[in-house]
């Protein structure tokens, strides 16, 4: 029977292979089948793979999990698929039932412990921050946390003014409150107030990626109550972004920030700067969310901005979720032609939408690594006197 033509099948794992035609159009989109030019490297591979070991027509090995393992799940296969393949749900059933069979690593249960946890989080992060100039090069797999900021607060104007919740996250909490207080400083020029939400905590994308639902659920409930008061929530890391929107309640909406700038943004002005700057597009970012086109148009908004985006190496940065801490030497060959390409564009700063491809990206340079926003907050022109950015 042609491979097209099959009956559909009561297993949903093999009703979504099934769509997959076998062109290979995927190939040369994917950047783990770039780096080893392996069939069991390629989405097609892998399809097959996940599809033969739900009917039980191979037996799983070591090999074949680790070429289920080395998926960065960045979705760009999804992108050109003539035949309209959901392999990002296939992949997260697939690992969700080979977690079933093969419990996973220490240094992952650690890690989705950890997200899952604010307090403890917090807490490792904080000894890790007062402790990372002292640890050996191996044991510092991320930067230094920043000093911490507090969320500067927006006065309610009138009664009918805008609001918005804004999500945090996990690792974010420590790593990102510069770029939650920028987010709220541009918001505030447009008549825009963010509220610090409560209760809110990792958005489970790392926990759902790496197969275990069960966690992954329980904190999209937690997230679910605590927006539940709010309309509009704004999502800062494109890697988040669509496991919160399909973890909140369906009235809510959940917008990527920068989008939402975009968008709302007409009377934002920012001053005149002569730098030339480097752009880092997330896979999250260009194949998910799809906000790339609302950040160019931010960026031009900029007088004299010399823009430079990265397209060096395989397609994506390597940091995929978990695997810059479970694969680290895997993940720094990912990041290696883009680093090099970075140091040769003679860009002072580096912009990046997504959390974990900062971290993962400013592990290996010494050039500044902010969020889009973090940067454009401060060029912003907001009346107050200040000398042009050069």
């Amino acid at each position: 029977m042609p491979h097209d033509r099959r009956p559909p099948s009561a297993d949903p794992l093999v009703a979504l292979a099934d769509r997959c035609v076998q062109c290979g159009l995927c190939l040369p989109s994917c950047p783990t089948y770039g780096r080893d030019r392996l069939e069991a490297e390629s989405p097609r591979g892998r399809i097959a793979l996940a599809r033969a070991w739900a009917l039980d027509s191979i037996v799983p090995t070591p090999t074949s999990d680790a070429h289920l393992d080395h998926c960065l799940g960045c979705r760009s296969c999804e992108s050109v698929c003539p035949a309209g393949v959901e392999y990002g749900r296939l992949l997260v059933l697939a690992r969700t039932r080979q977690r079933d069979r093969r419990p996973p690593a220490w240094r992952q249960r650690l890690i989705e412990g950890l997200a899952a946890r604010p307090r403890w989080l917090a807490a490792a992060l904080s000894l890790y921050r007062i402790g990372h100039p002292w640890l050996p090069e191996a044991w510092r797999s991320l930067p230094r946390p920043p000093r911490r900021l507090p969320m500067p607060a927006t006065r309610l104007q009138t009664a009918g003014q805008a609001r918005a919740g804004l999500f945090v996250g996990c690792v974010a909490g420590a790593y990102e409150s510069a770029v939650r207080a920028a987010t709220v400083r541009l918001c505030a020029s447009l008549g825009v107030a963010l509220d610090p939400v409560a209760g809110q905590g990792c958005c489970g994308a790392l926990h759902e990626h790496a197969g275990n639902a069960a966690a992954a659920q329980d904190l999209a409930q937690a997230n679910r109550s605590a927006f539940t008061a709010h309309a509009t929530v704004l999502s800062l890391a494109s890697g988040c972004h669509t496991a919160l929107a399909h973890a909140l309640a369906p009235q809510t909406q959940v917008v990527d920030a920068i989008a939402y700038l975009d968008q709302a943004g007409a009377g934002l002005r920012f001053r005149t700067s002569h730098q030339r700057i480097a752009v880092h597009l997330p896979c999250t970012q260009r194949n998910v969310v799809k906000s790339v086109p609302a950040l160019r148009r931010l960026l031009a908004r900029v007088p004299g901005l010399q823009v430079v985006e990265l397209d060096a190496g395989y397609g994506c940065c390597g940091a995929a979720g978990s695997q810059m801490l479970t694969d680290p030497a895997r993940a720094a060959e990912y990041r290696a032609p883009l680093l090099e390409q970075l140091a040769h564009s003679g860009a002072s700063v580096l912009l990046s939408a997504n959390i974990g491809c900062r971290l993962h990206l400013g592990g290996g340079t010494a050039i500044p690594v902010q969020h889009p926003l973090e940067f454009l907050a401060g060029l912003l022109d907001d009346g107050a006197a200040g000398p042009a950015a050069d």
